[in-house]
């Protein structure tokens, strides 16, 4: 058997409703310093503010990085280019099927209310999504995520019945 590794990185499309409330963070912000200029209250008030904003701000920019070694699927999320956190690890050898989202083959599980569902794609409704059923130590996962065509075919080579590429 050979060892196999793959890299990806996905980038994902902040919600409309994180950026405004980012927006909406940075102004609020910015008039409690005004105000604070005057009133002293509000001024350890807005550098409480300043400080919340600069820890929450930089966690609306996100990316995705899958990395598989061997049967190991390994998603870490990346905050602004800065930071990087474990998300997850996936025994892949537990997986039970990987096939697009729209696919057929996902009919069942799709609407299986014993599933966690998870979501690390981009939330670009253009880009092909795959989801994966797989057992965690702690339940079963319902994964969505976007691999690219060189992750997919070492995926079917290692599971070549639970992998469908479609």
């Amino acid at each position: 058997m050979h060892d196999s590794y793959v890299e990806l990185i996905v980038k994902r499309k902040t919600p409309l409703k994180e950026q405004m409330l980012k927006v909406a963070i940075i102004i609020i912000t910015v008039i409690a310093f005004l105000i604070g200029m005057v009133n002293q209250i509000v001024l350890i008030a807005a550098i409480g503010m300043g400080i919340l904003a600069y820890f929450l701000v930089p966690r609306f920019d996100l990316e995705y990085e899958y990395i598989l070694i061997n049967n190991e699927l390994d998603i870490d999320k990346i905050m602004s280019r800065t930071r990087r956190k474990r998300v997850i690890s996936y025994d892949l050898t537990k997986m039970v099927i990987l096939a697009p989202l729209n696919s057929h083959h996902m009919d069942y599980h799709k609407n299986n209310r014993n599933l966690k569902a998870a979501n690390y794609s981009s939330l670009i409704e253009k880009n092909k999504k795959y989801a994966m059923v797989i057992h965690t130590e702690k339940e079963n996962q319902f994964v969505i995520f976007e691999p690219d065509k060189n992750m997919l075919n070492i995926l079917q080579k290692n599971a070549p019945r639970k992998v469908f590429i479609d």
